[in-house]
């Protein structure tokens, strides 16, 4: 859906005035998936599910289909071609990772000369980037899952007992991605808990003020650093901006009622009721998203919301489950009991980013 909605802003069709976030999945084994997992070299070992295990690829025949048009076919090539000489940068936590990971392999699976493509990457750093030689146009993620400078910033070693952010910092990353001609950002996940530890001061200064305050006031705080920032660095007349709203996870079986001790394990098929939302969202979330892009048009910046949120919660069957790269070696314990360690956060590729 990013793919498509970065299509038609760029293309200036007039289907943009249709909600493209309204509508439903209709199975599509014709043209759908629109790359192969094995033929993108790109792919992740996270999400690459039919290469560790998973034989049912149903999950990867779904088209959405707005309610009120159509959209068309995705073209990689007619997206390089507006990307040419152009620099796109996703910005976020793994889902944004992984939504630049679909826009990889759509775009790679039009680049049949292996020398005119290739990763760009400095070991230890926050960005890699896909580089499209013959439109030189870059497409790069930078790992910013608070979008504000906290302690969990690297890129590999960010699992940490507490999370802290400094709430009022976003230079570090900022200066990384402002002159990109399209931003998209995305942070959702790694808020979700009761209270975050906000730093007043830097992570060096043993005299710095930390303050234990309520997760959707600490949320408003980064968002609102973050709206300060693109006020005054972007450049209006060339960065297109782009928010994705929350990916919903599936944890809880019985919410579409299966057992309560299971959750996305072993789905193979979506949720068919209409408007069905799960805990795995949090709508005051969306609401200060949603203020915060309100409060940036008053000030003459435009950011669009890529709201993926509705679509992606019938979609219980395309997570990666327990058919990824396991990083570390699983228990008996948990070989036991499969639902122990499935990730029914992030999705297979093809799949729902597509």
């Amino acid at each position: 859906m990013i793919q498509a909605r970065v299509d038609v802003t760029f293309s200036g069709d007039s289907q943009s005035e249709c909600n493209l976030f309204s509508g439903k999945w209709v199975f599509d084994n014709i043209s759908y998936p629109l790359y192969k997992e094995k033929d993108c070299k790109f792919m992740s070992d996270q999400l690459a599910c039919n290469r560790f295990g998973r034989e049912d690829l149903s999950y990867q025949h779904w088209r959405w289909q707005p309610h009120h048009c159509d959209l068309p076919r995705f073209n990689a090539t007619k997206l390089l071609q507006r990307l040419r000489n152009k620099r796109m940068v996703f910005v976020g936590d793994s889902l944004n990772r992984g939504q630049w990971v679909s826009m990889v392999c759509l775009l790679d699976s039009a680049i049949h000369n292996p020398k005119m493509k290739f990763l760009s990457y400095v070991n230890g750093s926050n960005l890699i980037a896909f580089k499209a030689r013959e439109y030189n146009a870059s497409i790069e993620f930078y790992w910013a899952p608070l979008l504000v400078e906290s302690n969990s910033d690297d890129p590999v070693n960010h699992r940490l007992p507490e999370r802290i952010v400094k709430s009022q910092s976003i230079e570090k990353h900022g200066r990384v991605w402002t002159d990109a001609d399209i931003l998209v950002f995305n942070s959702y996940l790694w808020w979700r808990q009761p209270h975050i530890k906000v730093l007043w001061g830097s992570f060096e200064d043993k005299n710095g003020i930390y303050k234990e305050v309520e997760m959707l006031r600490s949320y408003e705080l980064a968002l609102k650093t973050w709206s300060d920032w693109l006020e005054i660095h972007v450049n209006r007349t060339k960065t297109s901006l782009f928010f994705v709203s929350m990916s919903p996870t599936h944890e809880r079986a019985n919410e579409w009622g299966a057992s309560s001790d299971q959750n996305c394990y072993s789905e193979t098929g979506m949720i068919t009721k209409e408007g069905y939302r799960g805990s795995g969202t949090d709508p005051k979330m969306m609401r200060i998203v949603e203020n915060s892009i309100d409060e940036l048009k008053t000030r003459g910046l435009k950011v669009e919301m890529i709201n993926i949120t509705q679509l992606s919660e019938y979609r219980k069957e395309g997570h990666p489950s327990i058919y990824r790269k396991q990083w570390d070696a699983l228990s008996e314990e948990q070989l036991s009991n499969p639902s122990s360690y499935s990730d029914c956060i992030h999705w297979c590729l093809p799949g729902v980013p597509d």
